[in-house]
């Protein structure tokens, strides 16, 4: 029996398309995965994303705690609401889970975890709490609604209506406010601008409707990963896993070094990579000709073969694109094993799409 989030019924009246992701029934589109991306870069869409798993973090080791557990630094967060994208490694750097950390103020922080990873990152989590003041607490009673596009934080606004409207559109971007029993942050996964809204499951469904007679149209799984590979943004499970390091994901970036002092899970291995270099680089390509660019293709470079590690049609662009791994010393052209048949691709540098425009 597959999982259902609170508006399920709501997916089914909009002609939602369900399948089966990580257990869960979700909707993939509603009827094209095409228009529904066009509809985030051009306008404003929905998503329902209450299958992603939300855990509050409260007591006086909280930050402490998240210091050891995390590869970047909650230190860096200065101001409640502060956001903070960081990798959870195992002691030899493969990546656990990419996540979102949230400073609600005080002794209490908000993450936000994949759907997929569930069970195994609750378990190293609590794993790892021993010996800190920390409690932390699943809240699988909230629902989450992630509104995206130019025009989604104005159309989001008109529905939390008042006061809450005001203190969402005051937020900086990967920034969020706590409104009663309502979270918004100015976060996203599609390389648009928008809101996330989190919200108790029983007021959902209203919600959901509300942005329905706003103007806003529902969007699926489909456009949502098409939206992220645009964005250059990665995908666990397929861009990186416990294999992979943020090194080799182009995630170095998400790596606090500094304080040196602070010890984290994964950092010893981390700096011996760094040290050493790593063997491989991970890059954007754009194939030159007609074709498709999946996961997992053959990628044949002078420096050796490299792989594809998601790929797509990008519908704003109008040519097929992929993230990938290649040896270190690729240069800027190499060539896509598709079917047996090998066709040029061009080397760039992700996002290929940014707020709507083009980065090629």
């Amino acid at each position: 029996m597959l999982q259902r989030t609170p508006i399920y019924s709501d997916h089914l009246a909009a002609g939602g398309k369900m399948v089966d992701f990580a257990g869960w029934d979700m909707p993939l589109h509603y009827g094209s995965q095409l228009e529904e991306h066009h509809q985030v870069r051009r306008d404003a869409g929905v998503f329902d994303v209450s299958h992603m798993t939300v855990v509050d973090l409260v007591g006086a080791d909280a930050r402490d705690y998240l210091r050891r557990l995390l590869a970047n630094d909650v230190a860096k967060l200065k101001t409640p609401g502060k956001a903070l994208y960081s990798c959870m490694l195992r002691p030899d750097g493969g990546v656990i889970d990419d996540l979102i950390t949230y400073w609600l103020g005080g002794e209490r922080y908000r993450v936000v975890v994949n759907a997929a990873t569930h069970d195994k990152d609750l378990a190293w989590m609590q794993a790892q709490a021993a010996g800190f003041a920390v409690t932390l607490t699943e809240r699988a009673e909230l629902a989450m609604l992630a509104v995206q596009g130019p025009n989604a934080r104005a159309l989001a606004a008109g529905v939390l209506g008042g006061a809450d409207a005001e203190a969402a559109l005051a937020l900086k971007p990967f920034t969020g406010v706590e409104r009663g029993d309502r979270f918004v942050a100015r976060t996203g996964y599609t390389g648009e601008d928008g809101f996330e809204i989190m919200l108790p499951a029983t007021a959902a469904s209203a919600f959901w409707r509300a942005l329905l007679a706003a103007g806003v149209k529902p969007i699926g799984l489909g456009a949502r990963d098409t939206l992220r590979l645009e964005a250059g943004m990665n995908l666990y499970g397929t861009d990186m896993d416990e294999t992979i390091s943020p090194l080799e994901c182009g995630l170095n970036w998400t790596v606090a070094w500094e304080p040196v002092e602070r010890v984290f899970i994964g950092r010893e291995a981390l700096e011996a990579q760094r040290a050493a270099g790593t063997a491989r680089r991970f890059v954007g390509l754009v194939l030159e000709g007609r074709g498709v660019l999946r996961g997992h293709q053959r990628v044949q470079t002078p420096a050796g073969d490299g792989q594809t590690t998601s790929g797509t049609f990008s519908p704003t662009l109008g040519v097929a694109i992929a993230l990938a791994r290649l040896p270190a010393a690729a240069g800027d052209a190499c060539e896509v094993d598709i079917r047996g048949k090998l066709h040029a691709a061009r080397v760039v540098k992700p996002p290929f799409v940014r707020n709507g425009q083009g980065c090629l």
